[in-house]
């Protein structure tokens, strides 16, 4: 039943995140049968309340929990920073948890924070997924959201990168775009806006190589025109003759 789609998954489905539109039937590549055989547990060892605690990715790997509590403290009170470090080498893994002592505070830096710049680097803000998104699969077991094309693990559903559109979907209320809160419906429109967006500029580059090619087609046009007008010239003069 395709009335319920919407383009920021409610539950997580291995299948449908590996389909562009969330409407594939059949696994397409090994990470999405190493997701859907996986039978994953969040971990035990992980404290604090999942729905006031924010998941920041892409961070520089010199960033330090005091960089990271000087610029989210900005939105609220946090009562918790986790950054995410290798168990051998003590290095940083690139990403944290961040949890809040108010909704607010979350809700505030979901919004605000996305795509802020820390350290050279444009970070990526969701809400923490492993425990509180119904059957969730990390990216290691062939789960996830987002991911490169190169590497051939695509996942949509996420804030990144949300379902597209499918074109046989029957008409459906606006609301179902975002259920819930204000917030939620503002990110999924931030999602849907990035596809629209890619597209439009792949309409405008199209559109500035056509002039070229037509210059490149009237140029050897020309040239062959001139080339007739002289063949012709040069009959007119044996006739004269």
């Amino acid at each position: 039943a395709m009335n319920d789609w919407a383009p920021i998954a409610k539950e997580y489905d291995p299948l449908k995140a590996g389909s562009i539109d969330g409407t594939d039937e059949e696994p397409h590549d090994r990470a999405i049968w190493r997701a859907m055989l996986a039978r994953y547990v969040p971990n035990k060892g992980v404290t604090g309340d999942p729905h006031l605690t924010l998941f920041v990715a892409r961070l520089n790997l010199q960033t330090t929990e005091e960089k990271l509590k000087e610029v989210f403290s900005r939105y609220g009170d946090i009562r918790k920073i986790r950054l995410v470090r290798d168990l051998v080498t003590g290095f940083s893994k690139g990403y944290a948890f961040i949890e809040y002592k108010e909704e607010r505070a979350l809700l505030k830096a979901h919004r605000d924070a996305n795509r802020l710049v820390i350290d050279q680097h444009e970070i990526f803000v969701d809400f923490e997924l492993e425990r509180t998104l119904k059957g969730w699969i990390p990216r290691r077991l062939g789960g996830g959201f987002g991911g490169k094309k190169e590497s051939g693990q695509l996942r949509f559903g996420g804030r990144d990168r949300p379902f597209r559109k499918p074109i046989n979907l029957p008409n459906v209320k606006n609301d179902v775009y975002g259920e819930g809160s204000a917030e939620k419906r503002n990110w999924s429109r931030e999602g849907t806006r990035d596809w629209r967006t890619r597209d439009r500029d792949h309409e405008r580059s199209r559109d500035k190589r056509w002039p070229e090619r037509e210059r490149s087609w009237t140029w050897g046009e020309s040239e062959r025109d001139s080339k007739e007008e002289r063949s012709r010239g040069r009959e007119r003069k044996d006739r004269d003759r």
